[in-house]
């Protein structure tokens, strides 16, 4: 098995007086689609905070590519090769999707020309549009854009927030498929995401995050067909 990209240990993250994340572990390993599901609420958007440096962790460690990361500032872990496409996309509306594109790439000194056409390779519609304003853009052409956006930096761990947040189902099933190919391309993923149903179809192991701790665990099969996963999650305990 490949060694891990991501191990996470005891993880704690807190807001003031409020716990959110309660000793938190599980790991990535190279070339994996590892997804984590669970209610709102429940602490998967502050894991993914606490990884990239957004926020700081009140305990536990990070350890990426055998370096601890815990704490470490956010420039300093996307220099390392961890890109994350955050919930919400938080695009910047008043660029181009060209520029959008580029300031995925500000770390980088190399040329950009082969990255935009992958981009563009794998959303065609950005290239329809790469002189359109973000702001212009369709929810789905968005999401399309901060997942580019991502790309450009190389990513060694891209980790995603709610992809499929406010998307359209058919939408939806064009980002998974994309999150697929870019798996199978070699980049490793980690997914944060309430549509459990895609997330499993698409994983190759999950953790299930309930009140701040890991309650499950196992490959995206195996969630997919527990009856417990069903009934919470996916809306149904028949197999």
């Amino acid at each position: 098995m490949s060694e891990n990209v991501l191990q996470v240990d005891n993880l704690q993250v807190r807001y003031g007086g409020i716990e959110a994340v309660r000793g938190i572990s599980f790991n990535v390993k190279a070339g994996e689609i590892v997804t984590l599901i669970g209610a709102n609420g429940a602490g998967k958007s502050s894991t993914l905070r606490a990884i990239s440096g957004l926020v700081r962790p009140g305990g536990g460690s990070i350890i990426f590519e055998g370096e601890d990361i815990s704490g470490k500032n956010p420039t300093h872990i996307v220099s390392k090769g961890l890109m994350m496409v955050p919930e919400g996309r938080k695009i910047f509306p008043n660029l181009t999707v060209l520029e959008n594109l580029k300031i995925g790439a500000y770390l980088r000194k190399d040329e950009l020309e082969e990255d935009i056409a992958k981009v563009y390779e794998y959303f065609p519609r950005l290239k329809e549009r790469s002189w359109q304003e973000g702001g212009t853009l369709s929810g789905g052409e968005q999401q399309m854009l901060a997942v580019g956006r991502a790309l450009m930096g190389r990513p060694k761990l891209l980790m995603m927030d709610e992809p499929s947040l406010g998307l359209a189902p058919i939408v939806v099933q064009g980002i998974f498929e994309i999150i697929k190919q870019i798996n199978s391309a070699g980049t490793t993923v980690l997914l944060i995401e309430q549509n459990a149903n895609m997330a499993l179809h698409v994983a190759h192991r999950a953790y299930v995050i309930e009140n701040g701790k890991i309650s499950m665990e196992g490959t995206g099969a195996e969630l997919l067909n527990d009856e417990k996963v069903r009934a919470a999650y996916l809306g149904s305990t028949n197999k």
